[in-house]
């Protein structure tokens, strides 16, 4: 499948309750849909696994899920494991059309949100699907982002956190001599970048549908603002309308690429390769796509600009479930998420997709990995999406369809205020 990099987290709004009332829709899956009995015809049981693409290419996030699949089959010769890749953009309308159906639910299911889910009792608490010591070996904060109401369904599967990329070529022809830390700064350095001409901007804002929530959150977050308050989403706060000001004000002064409603993450990030943008929000794989695609790039990372100059980056941890259906496949699914959590496996996955590890044991592994070694220090100044909160994919999916509006003359209280309505309605 065709890939549009991540994270993080991106997508649309997808609640269970909807998943289950939605009429099929008319698209065609690319792996296990159809019968997903329970064992197949020479007395195996087989687990069906839906993820998402993180990279693409032949060494991708698909080969890399291959090989683990084909060592924990060769050591579990009575599972086999079906694996369907999707791409980010289209992975909530296959997981919309295979919920209609036990027969095509897959029973495990890499994503952001899982408390729809649970909320709906679709899912195995964390503690039937992993043994003990893999709970255990979860870091603690992660542990509280994938619980709902003191009990956890999500097993997180990575980290990322976000920091401020810059092009130092194009810092010295504008006679820059330092990242900005507050947003006027941010302001008045992008505005010198953009006026360098050239087909170059001065800082990506991508608001299109990929990841738009990712971006928001950033400008939400330095405002000072939260998504939730620990029970209820909040988001129409003064903070978030500060955020979002900020936001607008960027592109209005032109201080950021074209048609920021329109432009996705993932190729800004490459428009940043290539040395057209003066400054992005990168991720820990960033690095490594500036390795392979633009080795010569002169760059540096600093903190992510806020208002007042004080530390915040956008945490995101991606998550592992599973689904109960029948129950017949509790202990298949145990079997290879606990192969997979184990510390060498689990320890190559993250080093080879490029994020930040969340086991303990993984941590120790990889804590002088050159590509994650930077972010590791970003993690006590993060703040997470609420993906505990069951309303979060509705508020989450209605940032991505109106917030690129800003770029097209929508005026701030309509876009919170439809934003507002779909965290409280849940739909």
């Amino acid at each position: 499948m065709k890939r549009q990099s991540r994270r993080g987290l991106h997508r649309t709004a997808l609640t269970a309750s909807a998943v289950l009332m939605t009429s099929a829709l008319a698209l065609s899956a690319c792996g296990f849909g159809g019968d997903d009995s329970s064992s197949s015809s020479n007395g195996k049981t087989t687990i069906s696994f839906l993820a998402p693409t993180y990279r693409d290419g032949a060494d991708g996030t698909k080969a890399l899920w291959d090989g683990i699949i084909k060592d924990f089959e060769a050591k579990n010769p009575n599972i086999d494991v079906n694996l369907e890749m999707q791409s980010w953009d289209n992975i909530n309308d296959v997981v919309r059309t295979k919920l209609q159906s036990q027969d095509t639910t897959p029973d495990i299911l890499n994503i952001d949100a899982y408390a729809s889910f649970a909320t709906d009792n679709l899912l195995y608490e964390a503690k039937d699907v992993v043994s003990d010591s893999v709970l255990k070996d979860f870091q603690p904060g992660f542990v509280k982002n994938a619980s709902l109401n003191g009990t956890q369904f999500g097993l997180p599967l990575f980290a990322s956190t976000r920091t401020l990329f810059y092009n130092q070529d194009l810092f010295n022809q504008a006679g820059i001599t330092a990242p900005p830390k507050t947003w006027d700064e941010l302001l008045d350095t992008s505005k010198k970048i953009s006026a360098l001409g050239n087909g170059v901007s001065g800082y990506g804002m991508p608001l299109g549908s990929e990841e738009a929530q990712g971006e928001t959150s950033i400008w939400t977050f330095g405002a000072g603002g939260n998504w939730s308050n620990g029970t209820d989403l909040t988001i129409d706060t003064p903070e978030n309308v500060d955020g979002v000001t900020a936001m607008k004000r960027m592109i209005d002064e032109k201080a950021t690429q074209p048609n920021p409603g329109a432009s996705d993450r993932t190729p800004l990030i490459n428009t940043f390769i290539q040395g057209k943008l003066g400054m992005i929000e990168g991720l820990p794989p960033t690095v490594a796509q500036i390795a392979q695609k633009n080795p010569g790039l002169k760059y540096a990372t600093a903190p992510i600009p806020t208002k007042t100059g004080d530390p915040v980056t956008l945490g995101v941890a991606d998550h592992l479930m599973a689904f109960k259906k029948d129950g017949s496949k509790k202990d298949a699914v145990k079997s290879f998420l606990d192969y997979f959590y184990s510390p060498d496996v689990y320890a190559n996955f993250v080093k080879t997709e490029g994020f930040i590890p969340i086991t303990s044991s993984a941590a120790e592994v990889l804590k002088d990995e050159p590509t994650t070694k930077p972010f590791l220090a970003t993690l006590p100044n993060a703040k997470f999406y609420p993906s505990n909160n069951p309303k979060w994919p509705a508020a989450q999916g209605a940032i991505q369809q109106t917030i690129g509006t800003i770029d097209q003359g929508a005026s701030l209280a309509d876009v919170i205020g439809k934003i507002n309505q779909a965290a409280n309605s849940g739909n």
